[in-house]
């Protein structure tokens, strides 16, 4: 092997390696986007569920109301 080579080889294996970051980052791009999706439908829900509440006359539920409630009791206010 002479040093052309070399550095033909390291040459390639560099690109290998910005192919695979390249990858990499477009793969993590794909989950962020449906993650956000995700979280951004769950909001439309919370919002729907909340305007529901608002409708029928009754505040919607909080955090501590949704964690203290024993299980099967439901809230009358």
């Amino acid at each position: 092997m002479n040093v052309e080579d070399i550095v033909q080889a390291r040459i390639g294996a560099a690109r290998v390696r910005v192919q695979a970051a390249k990858r990499r980052r477009e793969e993590l791009s794909a989950a962020r986007k449906r993650g956000l999706a995700a979280r951004h439908a769950a909001k439309l829900r919370h919002l729907r569920g909340a305007e529901d509440h608002a409708a029928m006359g009754q505040p919607p539920p909080t955090v501590t109301e949704t964690v203290t409630a024993e299980p099967g009791q439901e809230d009358d206010a």
